[in-house]
């Protein structure tokens, strides 16, 4: 990056499982050529169509930890039994592009990142109501009933902390929602 290239700006994005990070994000990232995804690392098995290294870095468990053990990360949590986390050299090289990066993780991950970061902007994504976000997460069809119970206790822990966040969206309506967040990504 030479002297007259502005850095890129962090933008941090978090919510329950199911609240529609993703959906929301999809959007924007198709929006906007300036505004570009920080790619996750995670042990989790891929989702019918996801793909690696666009969608997650799949790790297996024992390369996650290798990588931890080396301090690669930026961030990691371990959510249920599966490992997720930012990897500090990937999110560097798209800082130096100069673009807007959106890390999609955790509340707390989101803390991590904002010890290292303290001008990320954080944005925390609501669902409507939590039978809406129950619903969601069993219309997904990819969590047993023992993962659904389990990511809807953590949800409500999660959603304790949206006054540690700069904004908080309701995804109630999706294109109000993708509207909402796309200003607060682009406002200085």
């Amino acid at each position: 990056m030479n002297n007259t290239e502005k850095p890129g700006r962090l933008v941090v994005i978090s919510g329950p499982s199911g609240c529609g990070k993703d959906t929301i994000m999809n959007e924007i990232f198709k929006m906007d050529p300036n505004i570009i995804p920080s790619v996750s690392a995670t042990t989790r098995p891929p989702r019918k169509g996801e793909i690696n290294g666009i969608n997650y870095y799949f790790l297996s468990t024992e390369e996650f930890e290798e990588r931890i053990r080396k301090n690669e990360f930026l961030e990691y949590v371990r959510y249920g039994e599966n490992y997720y986390g930012t990897l500090k050299p990937q999110l560097d090289e798209k800082l130096k592009t100069g673009k807007t990066v959106v890390l999609i993780i955790d509340v707390r991950g989101a803390v991590n990142v904002r010890k290292i970061y303290p001008t990320a902007k954080t944005i925390f994504i609501m669902p409507p109501t939590e039978s809406e976000l129950e619903k969601r997460l069993r219309c997904r069809d990819s969590d047993n009933e023992d993962s659904i119970l389990r990511r809807l206790e953590v949800a409500k822990d999660e959603i304790k902390c949206v006054n540690e966040y700069d904004y908080a969206v309701v995804n109630d309506e999706l294109e109000k929602a993708v509207e909402n967040v796309y200003n607060i990504i682009i406002s200085e």
